[in-house]
């Protein structure tokens, strides 16, 4: 197998892999689309994986389908975590400190995406920041500690809306209380994901911890991101422009494998399904990098490590 992480027409690919027994991985989001399919390429190289799911109905079902593609020993459990809720992210994670010993990456995959109207999370967040963004930021402080045991990684799953829509973070009006549109609040919840990620590796470096943050999309793809969410004409025309433009879920997941597992990747870069990307625009504004560890902060939100003055 190459030591280096290779790209072309075709992109890269879970061939790459060896065996990834005694490592878990845990994902949010992984009962259908591209978690699901990542799932299934970590059991298949004998990894454990726990999922971080809502339903936990859908979970089941999710759950049973592996099993019977890997055989009833596949090591997948589930964890009920709703990221739109805050207290339900703390007992998730005190779940996972209890009975998950160690953590080889946590991959941040869960998302909403195209929320018609504007609705505001118990918490008090618009809800596509609430979920994509705040809710990952709350689990991943609450996990750092054990990522960090394992030598671990944290994969951020962004999207290029990031550089679509405002392109900024609208600090004065994070809720679009004033002109709110689903686009762009969707492509400011993905722009704050990824500013995170790249401020915490910076973080990271700093305080010299042991763990490693990176950043992936999935491309286009065809999964079931806008079933619960979206308006019935953008649906629509979904359904029929994903037919053309859009790939498969499980391509779709092979940016988050990698991310998780191959050596070579670099951090604070954006890995796609057929190439890595130099971030561009206001994902690399170190003064904005900062803001979301300031403002809107969730309470009690684990040890992240601090900025060292330089």
């Amino acid at each position: 197998m190459s030591t280096k992480t290779k790209f072309g027409p075709k992109g890269w690919t879970p061939e790459r892999l060896g065996s990834l027994a005694g490592k878990t991985y845990l994902i949010t989001g992984a009962n259908n689309g591209a978690g699901f399919e990542a799932t299934r390429v970590f059991l298949s190289k004998g990894a454990s994986v726990v999922m971080l799911n809502r339903s936990g109905d859908k979970s089941a079902v999710a759950i049973a389908k592996l099993k019977q593609e890997f055989g009833s020993d596949a090591d997948v459990t589930f964890v009920r975590m709703d990221l739109a809720v805050l207290d339900s992210v703390r007992e998730a994670a005190a779940d996972v400190l209890k009975s998950v010993p160690r953590i080889d990456a946590l991959i941040c995959n869960a998302a909403i995406a195209q929320v018609a109207q504007q609705e505001i999370t118990v918490d008090g967040f618009e809800s596509q920041l609430g979920v994509n963004h705040f809710g990952h930021f709350l689990l991943c402080g609450l996990l750092f500690d054990r990522v960090e045991e394992s030598a671990g990684r944290i994969v951020v799953v962004g999207s290029n809306a990031y550089k679509m829509g405002l392109k900024r973070i609208q600090f004065e009006d994070l809720n679009f209380d004033n002109n709110y549109t689903a686009w762009n609040s969707y492509a400011q919840s993905k722009l704050a994901q990824m500013m995170f990620a790249y401020e915490l590796q910076r973080r990271v470096e700093a305080a010299e911890k042991n763990v490693t943050v990176q950043v992936c999309h999935p491309g286009a793809s065809r999964t079931n991101l806008l079933k619960d969410t979206a308006s019935t004409f953008n649906k629509i025309v979904w359904s029929i422009l994903s037919r053309v433009i859009a790939q498969s879920a499980e391509k779709g997941s092979w940016p988050e494998v990698m991310c998780a597992t191959e050596e070579t990747v670099e951090t604070e870069k954006l890995y796609g399904p057929t190439k890595r990307a130099q971030t561009v625009g206001p994902s690399a504004n170190v003064h904005w990098m900062t803001a979301p560890w300031m403002k809107k902060r969730p309470q009690n939100s684990g040890r992240f490590p601090n900025r060292r003055r330089r």
